[in-house]
Order: structure tokens, then C-alpha cells, then sequence
């Protein structure tokens, strides 16, 4: 037997078939390294065409076998489906694309490591019911058929973006750098950001440019290679930002890390650029560092200005779930006021040295006699909620301010907020506001899902300082006392305006001992006498023992519950109604002097007009009425007509502690309210206010017209004033 036949048979069969397989896996590597790959070029053009239902051509075809395959291809196009606008996906003079046989073979899954092209033209277009050009299939709405690249390189070409949903067409052009061409940046190597970019389009509806540089191997996919380096400078609109670090993926952005400087006219004009819902602001200018960890965003360092505003802090934004989540805290250590006006709904001022030239002109003009003219604006902010912007967005951010400046006639200090905004219902809570010297502290809630929204508001004035609170009034500079504040309110409305015109609830401040200046008062009841001699000697302050101002609210209209100022030298209490709706004021204060005076013609004082314009005055026909007297006395005997204008001083202490107990109680009690009727029976019979005069004397009159509380009020007939008209009680705005 021949010895080759003896060796062979000699093996075992394993073996014998593993030396076949190798045998076989040769030739067969050896005919697909040989095999004219460009003479299937055609079927496989055909091929491509019938399964993604669009045009495929190339010009030349190689293949490099290996567990990641290499297609070679000169001359490639792939069209766009007919949907689309521009004709082609992309367009290339050459490409090597990399494939994953395994995933392919395997879970018909098109895994692409590697898609580089050369001079390429690509047209990507998406749809707002999911479709988008990249799908390779016919049908272009299943994710499922979207290749899965992991680089893309290019060289020098030209990219066209439409995302007609949210209104987005950006056409950018890009080309490898010579790094000889010109001075790089410090810190940059040449090569590390060979490539540029210019965009230009529209972005939500807004002029939309940028550029910049980055590496010509584009990460599309995270966690396949390190991140690659990219500048930025783009703008859309009056929003511009600028932008440098790196990129892991440029389709998620995931581990995104780059120092970030954004400038623009309003923060809430971010809301349309990147729905992230932000407050009205004026011109911002910020920077910080931004990184992204999955899909969590996140800005450390955050320091800038809103206006003229300064603004520190951390952020974070989720924009996973239902709705994204923003949270985090910002510091100020001033506030300008005025950046708060869009916010507020208040009239933003002019800024910088011509906006302060202007304003000294018209003030200015404002010292010059000027005609009379319409009664002013409504004061009450006009400003309306976005309802659909509470809904786009939840957050939790809290925010202070150390010191408030520019607050116009609101003596506020300080600003410490708690700001949460769950599904649709936002909470200030807890809301502390330095202000006067005190605080006004509690909470706000709005709730957006009805429309017009519901609003609450809770708050507690403590400590509040007499002489900051009016501190544009020059006749109580030197004025001092301490005021407590009491806001319960509940309406509906999108503004601040419209809520408290449906408003219904309570509203209460209160004074203890303190000192108001005299002449405020003397003024207030026309006593000549004492006019003249606080004129001639100066004025003086004057001991307050308490103040009581206390409005029941409903829909809209305040009624009074208290109204009381007691000094030691006069008590003036009254009544009336302020309309928030409309703005007007219709209120009646009633002073009764407790000294004498000559040259009195003390009357009553109405106050009505607006908010705006407020107009206060003598009741005209109780001081009318006294004038006629001393008109007809001085007919007799001219000396006689002083008898007119002698106020004897009939008037008493109240009883402070209890006139503040039911003042800052919305409810009396039954026990009070039969304390209160039995008081104003003893009034009737010892005549009106006395040192042990209740609060229920002199305010706790509730469900009695005008008429009837003065008629509860009997006075000495020598200063008894007269009652107010029955037209002015009853025209209630």
C-alpha cells in the first residue's frame, strides 16, 4: 500500500473533516478576495432600489471581508423619498462604509461603525408623525429601520436640515482646514479641530447662523469612542450662544461638557428655541459650565446678569417623562427692581445715560404747569400668564436676592422664594419678602388647569415700618410705628389684575403705639387754628395709639370691617368700598378732635377716584353747612361767626387691644358680636366714645348702611357732624 494512503487512513475522521473546513474556508477567502466585486455593482444598485423604494447608484464597488466588513464605493447617490425636499440622502464622490456582519446576519440589525465620505451632500428632512429620510425602507416612520452609525467622517461639502414640525431649515457647509492657513487658538492643536462649519436658516421661526470648528470623525453614537472636541458660536433670533468642549454623541449629546456663554433679550424666549420654561426677564448675559450625563443636563458655575441684576447658582434640567423637569437655586446679591417689571406686568423703564437724560427732561416738564388731564391708567398689573407654559414644564427652584434696589413705591427689601411647579400648579412656597424693615412671609399657589387660573394668596406682614411704607409722603417723613399685615385672598384670573377683581377673602393692616405728624391730621380736618400755629412754629409729631384698617373682600370689591386711626389728639374713623375691578375708591373718614380749637371747620373726608388717581376732600355739605353759619352768625355780629369754627373736642379713646383683636379677625364670634350690641347701648345712653369705648362702639357695625352707623354715633351738638349724603353712601362703585 502506498504510505500517503497508509497516513491518511491512519487519522482520525475529526480531524479529516477539520483539515476540509480549513481547506474549504480558504478557497473561499481566497475566491472573495479575488472576486470581481464591481461586476454585481448593477444587481446590487437594483437590489438597494427594491428595498428602500427610493433610487441607489454607485459607480464602483469593492468589499473587504472581515467580522466588521469594509464597502468601498465611488460615485454613490441615494435618493430621498418623494416626501422629502431635496433629492438626495446623500451624494458623495467616494465612501467606505463599515458593517457589522453578526447583528446583520444575525437580528437583520444595520450596525455601522464607521461612514466616512468624501465631498458629500446630504439632505436629511424628518416629519412630525416620525418619518425622516435616513430610514432605509420604505417605510421611513419605523425607528427600527434607522442605521445605527457610530462615526461619521467627512471632508468638505454641504448638509441640508428641515424639521418642518418645529420649524427648523438650517443649511450649513463645512471643509477640512489647512493648518498652515493661519494662527490657531491657545491650547488647541492644529489637528485636534481641523474642521469648519457655517449654518445659516431658520430656527423655530427665527434667523438662525452659526459656526465653528471640530473634528472632521463626528461621534453620532456614545461609548464607541472618546469624545470629540467642538466650538461653537450660533445665534438665533436676539439669542446668541457661544460654546467650547466636547461632544461624546452628536445624536443624543450625551457627555456633552463645555463652557457655555448665552446672551439674549428675554430668558422666556428659550421656551421657543429649546422648551425650557423660563421667566420674563430683560436683555441676560450668562455663562457656565454645562455637561450632560445621559439625559440629564446640568449647568455649574452659573454667573451672569439679567439686566442689571446679578445672577448665581446651579441648574439641572431632565427632559425625560411626561414633562421635562427643571431644578436647582440661584443667588442674587442685588436686585434691580425694574428687571422685574416684564414679570410683573409693571412698565419697564428706559435704561442707561440717554434713557436718564430723558427721564430729567420729562421730569423737567412735569415741574411746568400743565393742563388738567384724564385720570391716570389702572395701576393693577395687566401682565397674563402663559397657561400652556406652566403645563410644558415642572420645576423646583429656589431663588434669593440679599438686596432689592429700584423698587419704586414698594418698600421691599429682600427676596427668598421656593418655587414649585408640579403638573400644571405652581407654589411659592415658602415665599419671605423683607419689606419696610419687616417681612411678608407665606405662600401663593396657582393653579393652571382652569382658565382663567385659580390663584391663592396667604400673607403675614410682621414689623412692618409706618415711615417706609409711605415713604413718598412728605407729611409723615418723620412718622414712625410698626404695622402688621394680613392677606387672605382666593380668585381667578391670568393676571394680577384680573385676579384681585374677582377676589374674595380678607385683608388687614394694624398698628400699635407709634407717632404720625399732626399737621397730616390738621390738614385732614381743616382746623385753621392749628394750622397756623404748626406752620408758624413747625410741625411735631404727634403719639398714635393704634390703627386699624380692615377690609372683608368679595368678588372683587373690599368692604370695610375696621377703619380706625387713634391719636392722642384726634379719632378718625370711617367706612367705605374699594372696587378692584374698576380701580375706584369710595371711602369716608369721619375726624373727632379731642382738644378745642378755634377757626375749625372740621368735616368729614371723602375720597373717591382711583387707584390711580386717588381725590380726597371735605364733604362739601357739612362744611358748607358750617360755613352758612358763619356766614349768618357774622351777619349779626362779625365776632359772632368764631362760634362757627369753635370744635370743643368730643372725642375718646377707643379701645385699642380690642378694636386690633376684631380688626384682624375676618369672623366675630357670637359672644363678641352680643359684647359689640350691648357696647353701642351703653354708647346710646353716655354719648359717643368714652375711655372704655369697645371696638364694637366704634367699628363693630357690620350689616348697617351708612346712615345707620352714624345714627349710632350721637355726638354733642356742638360738633356733631353732619351725615353723609345719602348719594354718597349709596354709589357704591
Amino acid at each position: 500500500m502506498d504510505p500517503a494512503r497508509r497516513s491518511i487512513a491512519g487519522r482520525p475522521p475529526w480531524q479529516l473533516a477539520l483539515a476540509g473546513l480549513v481547506l474549504l474556508v480558504s478557497v473561499a477567502m481566497l475566491i472573495i478576495a479575488l472576486f470581481p466585486w464591481n461586476a454585481v455593482r448593477e444587481p446590487l444598485n437594483r437590489y438597494v432600489s427594491e428595498r428602500t423604494g427610493r433610487e441607489f447608484s454607485t459607480t464602483a464597488l469593492d468589499v473587504r471581508i472581515g467580522r466588521t466588513t469594509r464597502i468601498l464605493l465611488q460615485g454613490v447617490a441615494l435618493a430621498n423619498p418623494d416626501w422629502a425636499r431635496d433629492r438626495y440622502l446623500v451624494r458623495a464622490e467616494a465612501a467606505e462604509i463599515e458593517v457589522r456582519l453578526l447583528p446583520l446576519l444575525l437580528y437583520r440589525r444595520v450596525e455601522l461603525p464607521l461612514v466616512a465620505l468624501r465631498k458629500p451632500q446630504l439632505g436629511l428632512q424628518m416629519e412630525a408623525d416620525g418619518r425622516r429620510t435616513w430610514a432605509l425602507a420604505r417605510n421611513t416612520g419605523d425607528p427600527g429601520k434607522v442605521p445605527d452609525i457610530g462615526a461619521l467622517a467627512v471632508d468638505q461639502g454641504i448638509a441640508h436640515f428641515v424639521a418642518a414640525a418645529h420649524a427648523v431649515d438650517v443649511r450649513a457647509d463645512f471643509a477640512i482646514e489647512d493648518p498652515a492657513a493661519g494662527p490657531q487658538e491657545p491650547g488647541l492643536a492644529p489637528q485636534s479641530l481641523p474642521l469648519r462649519f457655517n449654518a445659516r436658516g431658520t430656527w423655530r421661526n427665527e434667523p438662525f447662523t452659526a459656526k465653528g470648528r471640530t473634528g472632521n470623525v463626528l461621534q453620532l453614537s456614545a461609548g464607541r469612542h472618546e469624545a470629540f472636541p467642538m466650538e461653537i458660536d450660533a445665534a438665533a433670533g436676539a439669542t446668541r450662544l457661544t460654546a467650547r468642549g466636547a461632544i461624546g454623541s452628536l445624536k443624543t449629546l450625551d457627555g456633552a461638557h463645555a463652557d457655555v456663554d448665552l446672551q439674549g433679550r428675554n430668558l422666556a424666549e428659550l421656551y421657543k428655541l429649546i422648551g425650557v420654561v423660563l421667566p420674563e426677564t430683560p436683555q441676560y448675559s450668562v455663562r457656565g459650565r454645562v455637561s450632560r450625563a445621559g439625559a440629564m443636563w446640568q449647568v455649574r458655575g452659573l454667573a451672569g446678569k439679567l439686566g442689571n441684576t446679578d445672577v448665581a447658582g446651579e441648574l439641572s434640567f431632565d427632559p425625560t417623562g411626561e414633562v421635562p423637569h427643571l431644578a436647582g437655586y440661584l443667588v442674587s446679591r442685588w436686585l434691580d427692581f425694574n428687571d422685574l417689571a416684564p414679570l410683573v406686568g409693571l412698565q419697564d423703564r428706559p435704561r442707561g445715560p440717554r434713557a436718564e437724560q430723558a427721564q430729567g427732561r420729562a421730569d423737567g416738564r412735569a415741574r411746568a404747569p400743565k393742563p388738567p388731564r384724564e385720570p391716570m391708567r389702572k395701576v393693577l398689573p395687566q401682565a397674563a400668564l402663559d397657561l400652556g407654559r406652566l403645563k410644558a414644564m415642572n420645576a423646583d427652584v429656589t431663588y434669593s436676592a440679599a438686596r432689592v434696589t429700584n423698587v419704586r413705591q414698594l418698600p421691599l427689601e429682600r427676596i427668598a422664594v421656593r418655587a414649585r411647579l408640579q403638573s400644571g400648579v405652581l407654589n411659592l412656597d415658602p415665599l419671605d419678602l423683607g419689606m419696610a424693615g419687616g417681612t411678608l412671609a407665606g405662600r401663593m399657589r396657582i393653579d393652571s388647569h382652569a382658565d382663567p387660573a385659580v390663584v391663592e394668596a396667604h400673607l403675614d406682614g410682621r414689623s412692618l415700618e409706618l415711615r417706609k411704607l409711605m415713604r413718598n409722603e412728605q407729611l409723615i417723613k418723620s412718622s414712625f410705628g410698626r404695622i402688621h399685615a394680613d392677606v387672605d385672598l382666593t380668585g381667578r384670573g391670568n393676571s394680577a389684575a384680573q385676579m384681585l377683581a374677582s377676589a374674595s377673602g380678607s385683608m388687614s393692616l394694624l398698628m400699635g403705639p407709634g407717632q404720625i405728624s399732626n399737621l397730616l391730621l390738621e390738614f385732614a380736618g381743616l382746623d385753621g387754628g392749628e394750622i397756623l400755629k404748626f406752620l408758624i412754629g413747625g410741625d411735631r409729631n404727634i403719639s398714635v395709639r393704634c390703627a386699624a384698617t380692615a377690609f372683608d373682600v368679595k368678588q372683587g370689591v373690599m368692604t370695610s370691617r375696621a377703619l380706625l386711626l387713634d391719636t392722642v389728639d384726634t379719632v378718625i374713623w370711617g367706612d367705605g368700598h374699594v372696587n378692584f375691578g374698576t380701580e375706584a375708591l369710595d371711602l369716608y373718614l369721619r375726624p373727632y378732635p379731642k382738644d378745642t380749637s378755634i377757626l375749625s371747620l372740621r368735616a368729614p373726608i371723602q375720597m373717591g377716584g382711583t387707584l390711580g388717581a386717588p381725590q380726597a376732600g371735605p364733604d362739601k355739605t357739612v362744611l358748607g353747612g358750617r360755613a352758612a353759619l358763619a356766614a349768618a352768625l357774622a351777619a349779626v355780629n362779625p365776632l359772632l361767626a368764631l362760634a362757627a369754627t369753635i370744635e370743643t373736642g368730643p372725642g375718646h379713646d377707643a379701645n385699642c387691644s380690642e378694636v386690633l383683636r376684631r380688626a384682624a379677625s375676618p369672623r366675630v364670634s357670637p359672644a363678641a358680636a352680643r359684647a359689640s350690641q350691648q357696647a353701642r347701648e351703653d354708647q346710646a345712653k353716655r354719648g359717643t366714645g368714652g375711655p372704655g369705648a369697645t371696638a364694637g362702639s366704634l367699628l363693630g357695625l357690620e350689616g348697617k348702611s351708612l346712615a345707620e352707623r352714624e345714627r349710632a354715633h350721637p355726638q354733642p351738638d356742638a360738633a356733631k357732624p353732619a351725615k353723609r349724603p345719602a348719594s354718597a353712601a349709596t354709589g357704591r362703585p
